[in-house]
């Protein structure tokens, strides 16, 4: 009997593992899909000459991530790229913003815009160098991070107080607006608020497209050399270093409670796998307590909140095998390997809105990656590996290009969709169609059965707006990965922090689960130990 079972081996589930595993815990992780990863994986699905991602691909929360830090993926054969280049907002009349590690060359791209946008932007950098560390620490601890976010607070008020914290909150077109005197500035701040579902008017856009960019700044947006199932396969090596096992095609349909505690699971095929310590969920809030948990086992008013959980953007996914390079008009953005296609904040606060009415947008802000740009094992030599994604309501009532898309997703769905991604890269890449080779499409109903934690195709498992952030992710009063039922932890990114290959949700639920089972005694010698060495420090 394992210490531990962890339902679900993708990031989240694996960095708990072996967080677990290096206690000395034993720990078995079952994952319903053939093969472990969950939305980091990547195949040869479109071209066998090809690399693509099937999900997530590039990582700064990876990069800036203590956790994945602490475990030292790089010593079981990770291996990070970047592009030339970290993100380009090109725009139709041939002008580009671009974020580049070099700050000189940000400030430099920025004031091509508006002559000052440089400065401006060096500021917000300066702010965040000043910040960085104790935002870091608060974003990747369990919640309420008490000590990192005392010491936070200090480093507010040198920067500024109650105005910087009112700068974090504010929407992201507000914050570009007071900021920056041209586009350029504006525009990678909201196209990064937008990798969430944070609309450029929405409250709290502006502080985590500000984030975002500033991750980018600092640590480039790098991926793991040979597809983004590398960083996957280093964590396995890990665990299995340690002594842990995965069991793929072992789907969990329920969690065993008894005597009012977890104590184990079964699965589809009707095993019951037993737990000797605790049972981590690297699922969605939706599928832990409206699934695998039988209802008498949660509070009435966690059901009740659970009906109003909200799900960030659908998403719709087009992946390529590309002929040759990405014929963009503004030629700062074939150095980079992210590339946001929209031509200025009106457009981007235009597709928002369409998904708000629940329309399928007529010009869909796409996200697009340049994969062999970034890391040239991806495809033969003169080609290039990408992909595009872009967002879209859930529920669909109208097409906004009036051409008759459902949102049945139906092959003919499907095609009109990626059609419809396709004439906008066109917009700023002409030629860009004559250079497929091969695509395929990834619908929502396509993420979701390839990864059920991406239900709908939402990928952040669960808004990023402010309503559910913090003390009210996933629930309200929920801040923390233990859950109602004794010796079973949320380890999923419908916790906090949320969304993002960062791998906190997972070592949170993990540290939960090792602090519940720490002999007493041991956890009070630890306790007069710290207090001890404070005292001392102090003296």
């Amino acid at each position: 009997m394992p210490d531990a079972v962890v339902i679900g081996a993708g990031p989240n589930g694996l960095v708990a593992a072996n967080v677990l595993a290096d206690a000395g815990w034993s720990v078995e992780v079952l994952e319903e899909q053939p093969e472990p990863g969950g939305a980091v994986r990547h195949d040869r699905g479109v071209d066998p000459a090809f690399v693509n991602d099937l999900f997530s691909s590039f990582y700064p929360l990876a990069a800036a991530s203590p956790v994945l830090a602490a475990l030292h993926p790089e010593e079981h054969g990770l291996r990070w790229s970047h592009a030339p280049s970290v993100l380009a907002h090109p725009l139709t009349d041939g002008s580009c913003a671009v974020l580049d590690r070099n700050i000189d060359s940000t400030a430099a791209s920025l004031d091509t815009f508006e002559p000052g946008d440089g400065a401006a932007w060096r500021r917000l950098h300066d702010v965040w160098q000043n910040l960085r560390p104790g935002l870091l620490e608060a974003l990747f601890t369990p919640f309420p991070p008490v000590r990192a976010t005392a010491r936070l607070a200090l480093r507010l008020r040198a920067a500024g107080g109650l105005r910087m914290a009112r700068t974090l909150v504010l929407p992201v077109r507000r914050l570009g607006e007071e900021e920056f005197r041209g586009q350029g500035g504006r525009l990678l701040l909201a196209g990064n608020a937008l990798h969430a579902d944070l609309a450029p008017e929405s409250a709290g856009s502006g502080g985590f497209g500000w984030l975002m960019t500033m991750l980018g700044q600092t640590y480039g947006f790098p991926v793991p050399v040979g597809g983004s199932g590398a960083l996957t396969s280093a964590l396995v090596r890990r665990l299995e270093t340690l002594g842990g096992r995965v069991r793929c095609g072992q789907r969990v349909e329920h969690v065993v409670v008894r005597g009012g505690r977890a104590v184990g699971v079964r699965t589809a095929g009707g095993d019951a796998v037993p737990a000797r310590r605790a049972v981590l969920a690297d699922v969605s809030v939706p599928a832990l307590y409206g699934g695998l948990l039988d209802p008498e086992h949660l509070p009435a008013q966690l059901l009740d909140d659970l009906r109003r959980f909200q799900w960030d953007f659908a998403t719709f996914k087009v992946d390529w095998a590309l002929d040759g390079p990405v014929p963009w008009q503004a030629e700062p953005a074939s150095r980079a390997g992210t590339v946001h296609l929209s031509d200025g904040m009106d457009e981007l606060t235009r597709f928002a809105a369409q998904i708000a009415m629940r329309q399928v947008p007529d010009r869909p802000f796409l996200i697009f990656g340049q994969m062999t740009t970034s890391d040239a094992t991806r495809s033969p030599q003169g080609t290039e590996s990408a992909w595009a994604y872009t967002h879209i309501p859930h529920e669909i009532r109208a097409d906004a290009a009036e051409e008759g898309i459902t949102g049945r997703w139906d092959t003919k769905d499907q095609e009109l969709m990626a059609d419809r991604m396709e004439r906008q890269v066109e917009r700023f890449a002409p030629g860009f169609r004559s250079l497929i080779r091969s695509r395929r499409i990834l619908a929502p109903p396509t993420l979701e059965a390839l990864d059920g934690n991406l239900a709908g195709g939402a990928i952040n498992g669960g808004t990023t707006a402010m309503h559910q952030q913090l003390v009210f992710r996933p629930l309200p009063g929920t801040g923390r990965p233990e859950t109602p039922v004794p010796g079973l932890y949320l380890a999923s990114s419908g916790a906090h922090p949320g969304g993002g290959v960062h791998g906190a949700p997972g070592a949170n639920a993990a540290r939960a689960a090792l602090r519940r089972n720490r002999p007493p005694g041991l956890a009070r010698a630890q306790r007069l130990l710290a207090h001890r060495d404070r005292t001392g420090a102090r003296r």
